[in-house]
């Protein structure tokens, strides 16, 4: 069994990397564009020799391109270019590091794009769907205009009914499939030290010896690898974890972390899947995890994680909402039920950390260090084993669940 153990990986040194191929990486041979059977779009193929490890949804641009991510690939020298289909003006494909980059510029109607593979083959599929330009909503007799409140509401439940629609089958090849690969994410780090308590223990202190005792019991219990973005003191940043994680061809991103409140009676866990925040409290957690972008060199790739791109990128992600709530969901009833600890439930928002997985993802919150009582038993030994053990009792159920659903798939073939 194992162990994959990875050091600091800054995004700036991985674009900066020298390709460096391996036997085992897919060649992408071929782009082609096909017409939709529903008539609303085109699917661009990605045609490749071999499985990819991960590859990332498909991310709106502020120059209002799309890309996509072929991670750990290489990009044939004789590459056939197809011709685009009607809706992209013009498109690129790069190798950056050890990567595929493909860049589409959409004509005059805004494009939506989601990504998935393809059942009977290793090739990627990207369904590019077209709508037409926005228009200025005007209040009709007696009907009044939508409110800003109201259009994000629309928004959440249009995120709400793509996470609902049936994904896509198993591929033909089960391996493929299996859950082999999990990234724990020890939140902060280095120059970024995360919530204090009153006696100076630090945030990012605690949430590493929990990742640590998490990755013993998983490679001691269950038959997979786990990748830890970092095993020591070093600032991270949150981009790079997510790309650590695809590089790594992870199946599960686990980030950790720990809360803080001006109110010093909040206390208990909260687990978070990426998403829209329903509540002024997600929205505070979200905001102060994601302030950590202040310590990187350039936080210009976060520019366009607006409130619209938040949407799309959400709308890209509901691949992985179920799944990801699904963990979420065991992660706290751990929590409450086994290790006795208060829990504040499940909750969405938009953490930068986990737009970056390409993979079922999730932000823990393992209590509040700003909590007197709730500090003490962060920072003991016990107690950091009662959350390690948690989260693993939680994924080992998540893998037993997600297996017996890949058997069922990979049987009725």
């Amino acid at each position: 069994m194992a162990v994959l153990v990875c050091g600091l990986l800054l995004v700036a040194d991985v674009w900066a990397e020298k390709p460096v191929v391996t036997a085992a990486d897919p060649t992408l041979n071929r782009i082609s564009f096909t017409e939709r059977s529903d008539g609303m779009g085109l699917v661009m193929r990605l045609h490749l020799d071999g499985p990819i490890a991960a590859f990332s949804m498909p991310t709106h641009r502020e120059d209002g391109s799309i890309e996509v991510v072929l991670f750990r690939s290489v990009l044939h020298r004789d590459l056939r270019r197809d011709a685009r289909g009607h809706l992209i003006r013009d498109y690129q494909v790069e190798q950056i590091s050890k990567d595929i980059v493909v860049r589409l510029t959409p004509g005059a109607v805004p494009v939506m794009a989601s990504a998935y593979r393809d059942r009977a083959s290793h090739d990627i599929l990207v369904s590019l769907t077209g709508s037409p330009p926005a228009v200025p909503v005007v209040a009709t007799s007696g009907q009044p205009a939508p409110t800003d409140r109201s259009l994000s509401d629309h928004l959440a439940g249009a995120v709400t009914r793509l996470a609902d629609r049936p994904r896509p089958a198993a591929d033909a090849d089960p391996e493929r499939w299996t859950l082999d690969t999990i990234v724990i994410d020890a939140g902060h780090g280095g120059k970024d030290h995360g919530a204090l308590a009153a006696d100076g223990t630090r945030e990012k202190d605690v949430v590493l010896a929990v990742a640590r005792k998490l990755e013993t019991y998983l490679v001691e219990n269950l038959d997979v690898n786990v990748v830890q973005t970092r095993t020591d003191d070093r600032f991270i940043t949150l981009e790079g974890r997510g790309h650590l994680a695809n590089q790594a061809g992870g199946k599960l991103f686990v980030s950790i972390h720990a809360n803080s409140a001006p109110d010093r009676r909040a206390k208990g866990t909260e687990t978070f899947f990426l998403g829209l925040h329903k509540s002024e409290a997600a929205r505070r957690v979200m905001e102060r995890e994601n302030e950590v972008i202040r310590l990187e060199e350039d936080a210009s790739a976060y520019a366009g994680y607006d409130a619209m791109n938040a949407v799309m990128q959400t709308l890209t992600q509901s691949a992985y909402m179920r799944q990801s709530q699904a963990l979420a969901e065991s992660i706290e009833d751990q929590f409450e039920n086994r290790a006795r600890r208060n829990s504040r439930g499940v909750k969405q928002a938009g953490f930068y950390v986990l737009y970056g997985a390409s993979m079922p993802a999730v932000l823990v919150e393992l209590g509040f260090m700003s909590h007197p009582e709730e500090a003490s038993f962060l920072r003991s030994e016990e107690g950091q084993s009662y959350l390690a053990s948690a989260i693993f009792r939680a994924i080992r159920q998540y893998k037993a669940e997600y297996d017996q659903g890949l058997h069922l798939s990979a049987s009725n073939q």
